[in-house]
């Protein structure tokens, strides 16, 4: 079933033309690179950290030469500290690429290859990325996650042309690492719930590609946490499967709504917030994503433990802000040049007490049978908190050094972060946000 979507996403990808996931793969993924991607007329930049070099970058140049492929030499990031996804550093190595009129071969995880891609992206060349580890969904995705002047958002540029990962080198790699990957594969879950009511008032309508591609495989990638922190390869073939499929999602939608919705908002914020960078390791972004999505799926359940066809739509309309007293509360919140660009992305969304009276009047009208949607969509978050500790990722709050307040205090400003409608909007607009988040931490809930 995994090969025939791989095929099927291939088929209708607009970037990338190989994915092979297999154990045993590093001694060919030369021959594939050059048989792929190189014809004679550019070298290839090998680009790696010292860790990702000794797992498989190492192995890959040696190859590409072995063949015959012009290389130059490459690029190699320390171990310690762990590059981070700045533009900076992309348009260095842009400049790199340039300069040697070179293609590029990212041999690492998430960052390595999100400057590569997007080093690539602008010069509109094609690039290969081997993948070290099972730790994101960004491999084969279009578009990369980049910081730059204090807003981290995800820039527009091609996925890879070739993405080749070896489930024994992923398999290698350290625990944390497939604990991300664990963490960013369970944010499809409450990512599809937002879509699905976006989808449902007419915002960004369901792709039905798309959707197969990510929760087809979902349950099954998630289904062996203990195996795959066990470091077991043969369990890591769903696992990056489903990673990749997520990838080629995005490529497929031209976008990222297939693969996320609220709950990345919360890691992106703690990331500008530099949270975890002086741990060693420094905490990841799926590791972030992880308790972002237990936050967004016990917001969900008590969203749906009420009844929202007794929904005062009209009362609701009447309480909802200007955009005047929206933008003051807006930038009340954040800081800088963060402020603007959260009262940017909420004014893209804002809607006046006539259109939220007629959006609520549709999801009220809808919500008998889009309701059992959404519950099917979800995983309790019990449940799914007991997955994340079996694979080893974060499960509670002080598993990334946050209190359950601090989490707490992320809900609005996730909720304004981004222009793309989820939940928290909904329930915004209902009046029943803060409510709702008071009962996620009231006691008893899942982290008191």
């Amino acid at each position: 079933m995994t090969h025939e979507l791989i095929s099927e996403g291939l088929a209708a990808a607009s970037d990338t033309r190989v994915v092979e996931v297999a154990r045993g793969l590093l001694p060919r993924i030369p021959a594939i690179l050059a048989e792929e991607l190189f014809d004679g007329r550019r070298p290839a930049l090998v680009v790696a950290d010292e860790r990702t070099w000794d797992a498989a970058g190492r192995s890959v140049f040696e190859g590409l030469q072995g063949l015959g492929v012009p290389t130059v030499e490459p690029v190699i990031f320390p171990g310690e500290p762990p590059v981070y996804a700045d533009l900076a550093i992309s348009r260095d190595i842009q400049a790199r690429l340039a300069e040697t009129d070179a293609t590029g071969v990212a041999v690492g995880s998430g960052t390595i290859n999100d400057l590569v891609k997007l080093a690539s992206g602008d010069l509109g060349r094609p690039y290969a990325v081997v993948g070290t580890a099972a730790s994101m969904d960004g491999y084969s995705g279009f578009g990369a996650p980049m910081s730059a002047d204090g807003v981290k958002q995800t820039r527009p540029c091609a996925a890879p042309a070739v993405c080749l990962i070896d489930l024994d080198v992923a398999a290698a790699a350290p625990g944390w690492l497939v604990a991300s990957g664990y963490g960013d594969l369970s944010a499809k879950i409450p990512a599809g719930a937002d879509w699905i009511l976006a989808d449902a008032v007419g915002l960004d309508p369901i792709d039905p590609l798309a959707w197969k591609l990510v929760q087809s495989g979902v349950a099954e990638a998630l289904s062996r946490p203990e195996a795959l922190a066990a470091g077991d390869a043969d369990a890591y073939s769903g696992l990056v499967s489903g990673l990749v499929l997520s990838g080629l999602a995005m490529q497929v939608y031209r976008g990222t709504r297939p693969a996320s919705g609220a709950e990345h908002y919360f890691a992106h914020l703690w990331e500008l917030d530099h949270l975890g960078v002086d741990r060693n390791p420094p905490l990841s972004h799926g590791q972030k994503v992880a308790i972002g999505t237990l936050a967004m799926c016990a917001f969900y359940e008590r969203f749906l433990a009420r009844d929202l066809t007794s929904l005062d739509v009209d009362a609701a309309a009447a309480a909802w802000p200007t955009w005047d007293e929206l933008e003051a509360s807006v930038r009340g919140r954040f800081a800088g040049s963060l402020g603007d660009y959260a009262v940017g992305e909420t004014r893209a969304k804002y809607l006046d007490a006539a259109g939220v009276r007629e959006r609520l009047r549709r999801f009220v009208d809808g919500w008998p049978s889009l309701r059992p949607r959404v519950q099917a969509q979800l995983v309790p978050a019990r449940r799914l908190q007991s997955m994340l500790r079996g694979a080893g990722a974060p499960s509670v709050p002080a598993d990334l050094g946050l209190t359950p307040d601090a989490v707490r205090a992320t809900f609005p400003l996730a909720m304004f972060y981004r222009s793309r409608y989820t939940v928290l909007d909904l329930a915004h607009e209902a009046g029943w946000f803060d409510e709702l988040v008071d009962e996620v931490f009231a006691s008893g809930g899942l982290w008191t």
